[in-house]
């Protein structure tokens, strides 16, 4: 069951992948992550971990990303892995004129009865990822540029 989209974030496309591939930033963007930490201290790349908490209602259902693929600045998978359901995710950056086109495709696995709701579950997901998206494109372009993207 699949989700996938795509949004334009006016910021150059090295600086939206490193800020999505460090997982620690999405509660600055996505109300309903209320903590993420990256476990251990190795710098990010295939094979980092994060433990997230996400609120869904009254409910908080704890996460653990994995990251499968990782080239800078272009793609990064990753395997979310939770109680409810496993979601194998792919993101790709290129750039473009207005800055950076971000697409996403996932692949969600309900598990137990959830497998029931399948299709209500990826309904939910793309409307839930097209906002979590469009929070960190509003995010990111109201950041002061950093010194790095400042033309000299």
């Amino acid at each position: 069951m699949g989700i996938q989209g795509d949004i334009t974030i006016g910021r150059p496309v090295d600086v939206v992948f490193d800020y999505v591939a460090d997982q620690t930033n999405e509660p600055r963007y996505n109300p309903q992550m209320i903590r993420a930490r990256k476990l251990g201290a190795a710098p990010i790349g295939v094979g980092t971990t994060f433990r997230s908490a996400v609120r869904s209602g009254a409910r908080v259902a704890d996460l653990l990303i994995e990251i499968t693929d990782y080239e800078r600045p272009r793609l990064l998978a990753s395997v979310t892995t939770m109680a409810q359901a496993d979601i194998d995710y792919v993101l790709r950056f290129e750039p473009v004129a207005a800055g950076t086109r971000m697409s996403w495709s996932g692949q969600v696995h309900p598990k137990g009865a959830l497998r029931l709701l399948g299709p209500v579950i990826v309904w939910l997901g793309r409307r839930q990822e097209q906002h979590i998206w469009q929070s960190l494109k509003e995010h990111l372009e109201h950041e002061p540029a950093s010194r790095s993207e400042t033309p000299r």
